[in-house]
């Protein structure tokens, strides 16, 4: 699979184009055994990125990647270094101190030494200047590889930059429904060598239902919801993270990020899903 490299020379220096997202796992008790499988069967399929954070369910979906994780590496699937683990800090842990507990937090239930990158999951009461310090601190003791941000806008990512260049990337919701990042946000990142990681990169699963998208799927044999999954991969320095489950899903999105789409469906895409032409408000959930 393609990679994204990242600036600079901590670890890791890339990530997968393609990852697994696990917004609202860990919920339910009741579903935890098929979630962890869930992960599990992601891991033996080849997913090398896996997105989570304290927020989803509470810590929940950390402790199914955690030991999906473990078993995976007890089998001797993967090796620990192989496979780029993402979570984030709530905003209101976001304190000095408070960061640093919460990625202790989420080191335990993770089950790992060290979370390969760790984002502020969203600007809060908390002063950036001073989340960006405790994360750096977070590096320098080996608790976590690189740290980054998580539905900044390009105001909020220049007053990041000014505090130095070593943020690694920056998540937000992209997709076809969702291009406004296009407008500023993408270009400033790849200007500075940042990669966007892209949540609910095929809208949630509305991209499926949509009618163009099947057209253009059809001719190519592929579903609809793997073209939208295509076009956002289709940009460079863009990292997707769609949430999949079921074995059929996991297979699909890795299909979809070798899925080269031509000049021509990608004019047909950007006439159904046309690119943002003024600044505006970034979406989030």
């Amino acid at each position: 699979m393609r990679t994204v490299e990242m600036r600079g020379g901590a670890l890791p220096r890339a990530m997968p184009v393609l990852g697994l997202g696990t917004w609202r796992f860990g919920e339910s008790l009741a579903a935890r055994a098929a979630e962890v499988a869930s992960v599990r069967r992601a891991l033996e399929l080849g997913y090398r990125l896996i997105d989570t954070a304290e927020m989803y369910g509470e810590g929940g979906a950390e402790e199914v990647v955690g030991a999906a994780l473990a078993d995976a590496i007890r089998a001797g699937d993967v090796r620990r270094e192989e496979v780029v683990v993402v979570s984030k800090v709530y905003p209101h842990n976001a304190s000095r101190a408070g960061t640093r507990a919460a990625c202790d937090r989420s080191r335990r239930r993770l089950g790992l030494d060290s979370i390969d990158v760790y984002l502020l999951h969203w600007r809060g009461e908390h002063p950036l200047a001073e989340t960006v310090d405790a994360l750096r601190g977070l590096a320098r003791d080996g608790r976590i590889g690189r740290w980054g941000v998580s539905n900044l806008d390009v105001d909020d990512m220049e007053e990041v930059a000014a505090l130095g260049d070593d943020c690694a990337l920056d998540q937000v919701w992209y997709s076809l429904g969702e291009r406004q990042p296009e407008f500023a946000l993408l270009p400033w990142l790849r200007a500075r060598g940042m990669p966007l990681m892209a949540y609910s990169p095929i809208d949630q699963g509305r991209a499926a239902d949509d009618a163009a998208l099947r057209r253009i799927g059809a001719a190519r044999g592929v579903t609809a919801a793997q073209v939208a999954l295509a076009a956002v991969l289709a940009q460079p320095g863009v990292v997707a993270i769609p949430k999949a489950t079921g074995e059929a899903h996991l297979r699909e999105n890795l299909a979809a990020a070798e899925l080269a789409l031509s000049p021509g469906e990608l004019l047909a895409i950007d006439a159904r899903f046309p690119r943002p032409t003024r600044a505006g408000p970034l979406a989030m959930n």
